[in-house]
Order: C-alpha cells, then structure tokens, then sequence
C-alpha cells in the first residue's frame, strides 16, 4: 500500500505530538518535520530520526552550526511531501497559506488560526465527511474540540436542545511556565459568549451554545463545567449512554480518587501514555446529574493531546485514503490507545 507523504511544519506542543502520531499509522509516512530552532526541541526530532527542515537558508545555516544536518529547508519538505500539518504558532500558519498554495499542496492548520483561514473546521465524529478530498481544513482548538464531541454525542442521540459552558482554562503551555502566565488571580474573558462557543458553531452551525471562560493559575489541562438542556426528561443512564457512543469521551469517577486534573495528569503517566498525554474528553460519570430535561456534568480537556487523533483523521479525510469516518477514527484510536475506560 502506497503511503501519504505527512510533513509537519512547527515541531513544538502539537507539532512533536503529530510527528509521532503519524509514524504510528500503517497508511502514513513522515516526510519531515520543519523548525526555526535548534535547541533542545528540535534535538528530540534528531535523536528519532525524523528527516529535519529548516524555515529558510537562513536558519538552515543555524541548525548546520549547531551540528543538526539539516535534510533542507520548507520548500525541499513540501517537494516531498502529499500533505503537510502546519503547526507553527498562532498567526503564523496564517502567513504560510500563500506558499502552500502556490505548490499546489493539501494542508490542516490548527486551532490557532481563523475559521476564515481555511473555510472549513474539522471535528472527526462530527463532520468528517464533509472534509474529503477538501484541499484544506482547520482542526479546532482543545476546548472546542471537547465541546464538538460531548454535544455532538447527545445531538446524535436526539437529546441536544442548548448548551451552556463555563471553560477554566489553563494559563500556559507547561513546558513554558517558567516563562509566562498569571499567579494568585483569576482573569474572566471579557467577552461572553468566550470564542469557543461560536468556534464550535464552526463546526456545526445547528449547535445552539454559549461558553464563558475564566483563565486560571495551572497548567495541566482544562476544566469544563456544562448545563445541557435535553430535547426532553431523560434520566441519567441515557445520558451516558449518549457520551458512551462516542469513542474518544472516556468516563472516570470521583469515587476512584480522580478528584482533580493532576489526579488525572498521573493516571494517564501510570498507563504509560507518551508525556502522560490524554486524548480523549474525561468526562465524570459520577458527577453528572439530570433534573428534568436538564443535564449537568463536567469534564477535563488536555490541551496538549486532545487535537492529535483528529488531526490524523483530517490527513485522511483531506487525502482521501478513507472515505469512512468510522474506519479512519477506528485505526486513529487503535494506533494512539484511545479508549472509553482507562482500567
């Protein structure tokens, strides 16, 4: 079988974690990952062996001083290469449409970047078909990826009227927190509805919801709070049944000791998940509450992985190696471990 050829341009947060995530895949190959920097990071990709590219000549000639072979630089990648899975910081995916498509090349841009950017956003259980054979298509953020696949699973099951949400969202990426974010406060977005909610309308335009969001002193991962009114009473065994139709949300108890996100954060290190990741939403079973047609629940978001199994499906989707949804997040999760229960 003939593979597509995946480059990943930014091999930071999720660059590093799409690289990986590809190489997992029997019907994908990495062509290459392409950076500016050649510290620590960019020595992670060296030691795996992945082809490394540079942005330009200029910072070619950087990495080749500090003693990275260099394969050459973005061009030389996209030459190479069927698709590529831009992953460089915010706004500056933005910049690099232009070359992509001069070349002629499929490309995803992530969360980061407007839904203008591209046209259309992509969630895998959601709207999957709707991205085959696109030339292009933006995986949403963490956030709204977890919002797409909880409401898109009571939408499938006829039970979704309106959601509200209140997000606390981590204040920084954890291998900069020495560097950046916010100490003994709380700072509201001042905006209500917070971009999320739209963001998820991206998506699916039927959802009606409103996110409010508040950034807090961590950095492990996020913590959502939702009131879901239902299409009609329903008790609490359909409900998650619902989420149970959905692959990637994982339930987990308070009851087991699972009380905060580092809780969480260790269990995902003691089942021996790469950088202790967790791809999918964790929903608590034994908090969610129903009252009438009302549900409530809440759920935690890692920030750094929950994108990475979509992202493998927008490869598919776009290229069109496998026009079902189904079978592309069956062998996503399988490659990953994605999985509704944790032991």
């Amino acid at each position: 079988m003939e593979k597509i050829k995946v480059a990943v341009n930014g091999y930071g947060v999720i660059g590093k974690r799409v690289a990986d995530a590809v190489q997992m895949q029997e019907d994908m190959e990495l062509s290459g990952v392409c950076d500016v920097v050649t510290d620590w990071r960019i020595q992670m990709a060296v030691l795996k062996k992945y082809p490394v590219f540079a942005s330009d000549d200029m910072f070619k000639t950087k990495m080749n001083e500090a003693g990275i072979n260099s394969s050459g630089t973005l061009n030389d990648l996209l030459a190479s290469s069927d698709i590529i899975v831009d992953c460089t910081p915010k706004k500056i995916a933005a910049q690099n449409i232009e070359l992509y498509k001069k070349l002629g090349k499929k490309f995803i841009l992530q969360g980061g970047e407007k839904h203008e950017a591209t046209g259309h956003s992509f969630s895998a259980e959601n709207n999957y078909a709707t991205a085959i054979n696109l030339d292009a298509t933006r995986v949403v953020s963490c956030n709204t990826t977890s919002i797409v696949r909880t409401l898109t699973a009571l939408k499938n099951a006829g039970l979704l009227l309106k959601a509200r949400g209140t997000l606390l969202r981590r204040a920084t990426d954890p291998w900069e927190s020495h560097l950046t974010g916010i100490m003994n406060t709380l700072v509201p977005e001042k905006e209500i509805p917070s971009h999320q909610g739209p963001d998820a309308q991206s998506v699916d335009p039927s959802f009606d919801v409103i996110t409010s969001a508040v950034k807090v002193p961590e950095t492990l991962s996020h913590l959502h709070y939702w009131n879901v009114q239902l299409t009609r009473k329903a008790d609490k065994e359909e409900v998650l049944d619902a989420f149970n139709k959905s692959t990637r949300i994982a339930m987990i108890k308070y009851s087991d000791e699972l009380a905060a996100n580092n809780t969480v954060k260790e269990l995902m290190l003691a089942i021996g998940r790469p950088y202790g990741d967790m791809y999918e939403v964790a929903l608590w079973q034994d908090m969610l509450k129903v009252v009438g047609d009302e549900v409530f629940y809440a759920y935690l978001v890692d920030n750094q992985a929950i994108v990475i199994p979509e992202t493998i499906d927008a490869i598919r989707a776009l290229t069109g190696i496998e026009p079902d949804a189904e079978k592309s997040i069956l062998k996503t999760n399988e490659s990953l471990g994605v999985k509704q229960s944790f032991y």
